[in-house]
């Protein structure tokens, strides 16, 4: 069994857990192909018990027929995962070395019965929504797509900006705003969530428009069908907007035509049979404890 091991940094106090994936997966008959960057990170602090090769990209990844990908670190780990698997329909198990973790929620405690449930197949697959980012001039190069959320945000001035929304061509409403997030329901609980907007459930089929930081109070996040496409014109008092996928940003101007939309293709995420989403939101959330006793 072919799987990739990708993850942003190496950090001191991550080095036992890291090597208990190394071991597990060895103990389990695995072969291990690790990111370039992050091998060059960990080759002088972790024993390799089996022979391990390196990948670099999404074409290394179809060539050397990995079977599934293992991220270690938290969410924001998991969303640069997703700019190498692409359309590989590779399923991802991300194991939470991170804070929060609505996406790589597989705990330290549990690498062991993680590792093992690829093998024996214990697991469940959800697929994700991902955004497509349409535009006139290129942007994010090979990777135009978002598995949280897509952004139109001010730059260079302490002035909120006008961000004119369109559904399907037609006219939604004007934002005086700092900004403007699309979210997929993934993303729901990311940027979104933090600006007021809802939790969606995984498999809802929609999208959220959620305001940042709007001048008129009563201009609030709505949920949109995701066979949408939405589009936008940009006004400021600058010629330089901040436009990002996920946590990735580009420069753009008010001349940039763009619109959002369902990518064709889906992320698969790997969880556990005894996680869920609404046990999820309970623990990442506090959801029902009384931090009084």
């Amino acid at each position: 069994m072919h799987v990739a091991i990708y993850s942003r940094v190496l950090k001191e106090k991550d080095i036992p857990y890291v090597q208990e994936v190394f071991d597990n997966m060895h103990k389990m008959g695995m072969q291990p192909y690790v990111h370039g960057a992050y091998f060059a990170q960990i080759k002088d602090h972790i024993h390799f018990p089996s022979p391990t090769d390196v990948f670099e990209d999404y074409e290394d990844l179809l060539r050397q027929e990995i079977d599934s990908m293992i991220t270690l670190g938290g969410d924001g780990t998991i969303l640069d995962a997703v700019t190498l698997v692409r359309d590989s329909n590779i399923p991802m198990m991300g194991i939470n070395l991170g804070r929060l973790g609505f996406l790589a929620n597989i705990g330290k405690n549990q690498i062991a019965q993680a590792i093992e449930s690829l093998v024996t197949n214990a697991y469940i697959i959800d697929r994700r929504t991902l955004l497509h980012l349409e535009s006139n001039f290129p942007l994010f190069g090979a990777a135009p797509y978002a598995l949280n959320d897509f952004t139109i945000l001010k730059r260079d001035t302490s002035s909120m900006i006008v961000v004119s929304a369109y559904i399907n061509g037609e006219f939604l409403n004007s934002y005086w705003a700092d900004g403007l997030i699309v979210a997929t329901p993934t993303g729901s609980t990311g940027y979104s969530l933090s600006c007021g907007g809802p939790i969606v459930f995984p498999n809802s089929g929609n999208f959220v428009i959620t305001p940042v930081a709007p001048h008129n109070l009563n201009v609030r996040p709505i949920v949109i069908p995701d066979d949408s496409v939405v589009s936008f014109e940009i006004e400021g008092r600058t010629d330089s907007f901040l436009c990002t996928l996920d946590s990735r940003f580009e420069a753009i101007t008010p001349k940039h035509q763009i619109a959002i939309r369902k990518e064709d293709f889906t992320i698969n995420l790997i969880r556990l049979h005894d996680r869920n989403f609404m046990s999820t939101i309970r623990d990442k959330l506090s959801w029902g404890l009384d931090r009084r006793n």
